[in-house]
């Protein structure tokens, strides 16, 4: 993963992963008039969608890595530690297990039909893998399954009450995608700029290629009633484009119905960006955009990611900084956000290194490895939004023996930073690694997933969780704590975060928590008096969530 901060933006790129800012714009000289900048239709977010957007808890698989459920199929080759033989009918098989852990929504990585060049070589295979370079945005890869399969997918999701997002690579494609119309005729201009140097590559051109796209992000909703999309380095598609594709996302939606727990209902219709960046600023003025002209509405919070992993376990730098100021800063990062944006938050992803890795490459104490994890997912759990967690998270999962950054690192002989997350899953049942054993998790790995699934149904019962205001009330570097009170409406839930390794306690003052009667713990179901003041021990690495009585 390469990274540069350019005018105090984070901005980060990768050859392998498709999550690197390019532009296609040109810039004129020699005498010639630059064109006029292409205007496009203003749309407004829908408050009321991206409200229920916040209840989502997103379960992130790659596609190619994943689970093999169909030992036909696979591309047997790419990029990560994985055998690289994932596919539809694996996901579809590990419904069952997301489920149990509480999430109520997929996101997978791009499977569309990626076709060979004439005479390519590995390298760009490997990108085939990845599914982040299609030719044909409206047919599936083979080597992940057919049409049937994924439509199997998603019915079988929305059955178990589970939505489906897919990901959408609006601003790039391979450089054979301009020869495979979609269903109305419309082709891919070919007038790109290859994506980072790849000449198997081509960037997308707006606004020529815009109606093509619009008909790619409304097709799938039309014909497999997906809910909505993941948007691949988003910063490629001009923000106002962005607005005119959800338009058309959200109005698909709602002329399309299926079942989901004995209710006909529509499609949600959300959409998530990518745009990595650190400061915040960058995915305000390339996502969000402005108010009288939103691009985006919400967007993964790599602003406060960064500051998460920094505070609890180290960033792939290894930079850390085990202070609950960092959290804070966190929220400070985005706090310019528009009032029309929607972060979602998380903390591993196939472009990143997983948080097991990170935790190990910060060199903490072997026993603080779970509680670490713990400690993480409490905060994921107290945010206000969307979240989305990445598969082998919830058991702790890392990749042996990648403690350390590679760098240089050319992703075929090393494995990479911005890969290397890409291992099989591991679900009980269902085979993973090379050798297809069937998957047994360890008691640490059971406890883990369960303290996970604990936090998951916390966030489904209470609204202030995933909905509240958050009203911050603590954040002391000398003492390791940090606290936030969460309200909605009549519901108020303090969240109290001990980021050290040393047990700790908070004395607080009933005012500081609206003169609340008493306090009941949501995990352990203890309750406490409030009489002027509450002593609330807390320990080493531990999140708490405490519900406020009258």
């Amino acid at each position: 993963m390469n990274k540069a901060n350019i005018g105090g933006i984070l901005l980060i790129s990768t050859l392998l992963s498709a999550c690197g800012g390019s532009s296609s714009g040109s810039t004129a000289g020699g005498g010639t008039t630059t064109p006029p900048a292409p205007t496009y239709q203003a749309y407004p977010c829908d408050a009321d969608l991206y409200e229920q957007a916040n209840r989502l808890r997103i379960y992130q698989v790659m596609t190619e890595a994943f689970i093999d459920g169909n030992t036909n199929l696979g591309y047997g080759i790419g990029y990560g530690p994985s055998p690289h033989e994932g596919d539809i009918q694996g996901i579809i098989d590990s419904l069952d297990y997301i489920q149990s852990l509480g999430m109520n929504a997929i996101w997978l990585t791009p499977i569309f039909e990626s076709i060979p060049l004439s005479s390519q070589d590995d390298s760009v295979t490997r990108l085939d893998a990845t599914g982040y370079f299609a030719t044909n945005y409206f047919a599936i890869d083979p080597n992940f399954g057919d049409l049937e399969d994924a439509r199997n997918l998603v019915d079988e999701a929305h059955a178990r009450g589970i939505y489906v997002f897919f990901d959408g690579v609006f601003g790039h494609h391979k450089t054979n995608a301009p020869g495979y119309a979609s269903p109305s005729g419309l082709t891919l201009s070919g007038q790109g700029q290859s994506y980072n140097g790849l000449a198997s590559t081509q960037l997308s051109v707006f606004p020529t290629d815009l109606d093509f796209v619009k008909e790619v992000a409304s097709y799938w909703i039309e014909e497999l009633k997906i809910d909505g999309w993941r948007l691949d380095v988003a910063n490629e598609v001009p923000v106002g484009a962005w607005g005119e594709i959800r338009q058309l996302v959200e109005q698909t939606s709602q002329s399309v119905e299926y079942q989901m727990d004995g209710d006909t209902v529509n499609p949600l219709g959300y959409m998530v960006a990518e745009i990595f960046d650190g400061s915040g600023q960058f995915v305000r003025d390339l996502g969000y955009g402005e108010p009288e002209q939103p691009g985006i509405c919400s967007a993964f919070d790599f602003a406060m990611r960064y500051q998460v992993v920094k505070t609890l376990a180290v960033e792939e730098s290894g930079a850390g900084d085990p202070l609950p100021s960092q959290l804070q800063l966190g929220w400070q990062l985005n706090q310019d956000n528009p009032s029309h944006a929607h972060p979602n938050l998380f903390v591993s992803n196939h472009d990143l290194v997983r948080l097991g890795d990170l935790i190990q490459r910060g060199g903490f104490p072997a026993q603080e490895y779970w509680s670490r994890h713990r400690a993480i997912y409490s905060f994921v759990a107290a945010y206000t939004g969307p979240i989305t967690l990445y598969y082998g998270d919830e058991i702790g999962d890392d990749v042996e023996n990648f403690d350390q950054r590679n760098s240089p690192c050319n992703g075929i002989t090393v494995m990479c930073d911005d890969h290397v997350a890409r291992s099989s899953g591991k679900i009980e049942g269902l085979p993973h690694g090379d050798d297809r054993t069937l998957f047994q998790a360890s008691a640490e790995q059971i406890a883990l997933r369960q303290y996970i699934t604990e936090l998951m149904q916390l966030r489904d019962q209470h609204p202030a969780l995933y909905n509240g205001q958050r009203i911050a009330l603590l954040a002391d570097d000398s003492t390791g704590l940090y606290a936030d009170l969460k309200v909605a409406d009549s519901e108020r839930i303090l969240y109290l975060l001990n980021t050290t390794s040393t047990d700790s306690a908070w004395t607080v003052d009933a005012t500081q928590l609206a003169n609340a009667a008493s306090l009941t713990n949501l995990l352990t179901g203890e309750t406490v008096a409030v009489n002027g003041n509450v002593n609330i021990p807390i320990a080493a690495l531990t999140g708490e969530f405490w519900l406020l009585n009258n």
